[in-house]
């Protein structure tokens, strides 16, 4: 069972009405290359565009899960029959929220995330933070996969794709909206690597303030018969410009890994991390609050 997913490395159009034109038209080109997945960069329905605004400004711009933006693409997945994570400011009480929306081959949202680590240094600092790390059962027409996301920010915290890992994710979808340089890449391989799950991530391309394209796949599989020693579990790195890029995950590989290695969850002793779950406060690292 192969899995191909396209990372729609897409710069924002000026307007909501362009975006969705510009996401539609990466959609039809992810689908012409085969793939099962599309996934846009983070924020895609306003661009990610906070940065020296006015915050009522671009909160004004959130919309809500139900809107025009959402259903188009929605409906667009059921045409193609290929799943589509949709990325949006979603209207929400008290403040807007950083979501992404995914839909299946049929146009049925099966997964609504919200990013928990919102950057709380920044002008994110207005959001509504996310409360959980949903998994869901993504239908493909060669199966099922388990699919979770992360937004960004997520991705700096081992316990993000932990989480997931623990509650059987084996693909995690990562929208993302800063330059991808190799330490971000590095956090991503090392995030696939120890959970031993598949890592896609779709940023925005350079040209876009402070991003840099690079958007990536990793697999995973670190060690399997017929590679000698460990095999690099990188199997796309986008270069710098705008595009659609699409990779092959052989989750059939992965699933077999997962039943055979030792990351994850095998050795794993939560009876020691306790601390991990208490709030700590280590000087050092205290910030003033924006």
């Amino acid at each position: 069972m192969n899995i191909k997913l396209s990372l729609l490395q897409i710069s924002p159009a000026g307007t909501l009405a362009k975006n969705l034109a510009k996401a539609v038209a990466a959609c039809r080109e992810a689908k012409r290359q085969g793939a099962d997945i599309a996934l846009l960069p983070e924020m895609y329905s306003m661009g990610y565009d906070i940065y020296g605004r006015d915050p009522a400004d671009w909160l004004a711009e959130a919309i809500p899960a139900s809107s025009e933006y959402v259903q188009s693409l929605a409906a667009l997945a059921a045409e193609l029959g290929m799943a589509v994570g949709v990325t949006l400011l979603e209207a929400y009480d008290p403040a807007p929220r950083n979501t992404l929306l995914l839909f299946d081959r049929h146009g049925k949202r099966v997964l609504s995330y919200a990013k928990v680590h919102t950057c709380a240094f920044g002008p994110e600092s207005a959001l509504t933070p996310g409360e959980d790390f949903p998994v869901a059962s993504l239908d493909l027409a060669s199966g099922p996969v388990a699919v979770g996301a992360m937004i960004c920010y997520d991705r700096e915290f081992p316990e993000s794709a932990r989480i997931l890992m623990l509650k059987g994710a084996e693909l995690i979808l990562v929208p993302n909206a800063c330059p991808m340089e190799q330490n971000r890449l590095s956090q991503l391989r090392g995030r696939a690597f120890e959970n031993m799950l598949a890592v896609a991530t779709c940023n925005y391309p350079e040209g876009v303030p402070d991003c840099n394209g690079h958007s990536s796949v990793f697999d995973g599989v670190a060690y399997f018969r017929g590679f000698p020693g460990s095999r690099d579990t990188c199997v796309l790195e986008a270069g710098g410009g705008e595009g659609v890029w699409t990779a092959e995950i052989d989750l059939a590989m992965l699933r077999e890994y997962r039943a055979s290695e030792n990351q994850a969850n095998t050795y794993r002793r939560p009876e020691r991390y306790g601390l991990l779950t208490e709030r700590v406060d280590v000087p050092v690292f205290r910030r003033r609050k924006t």
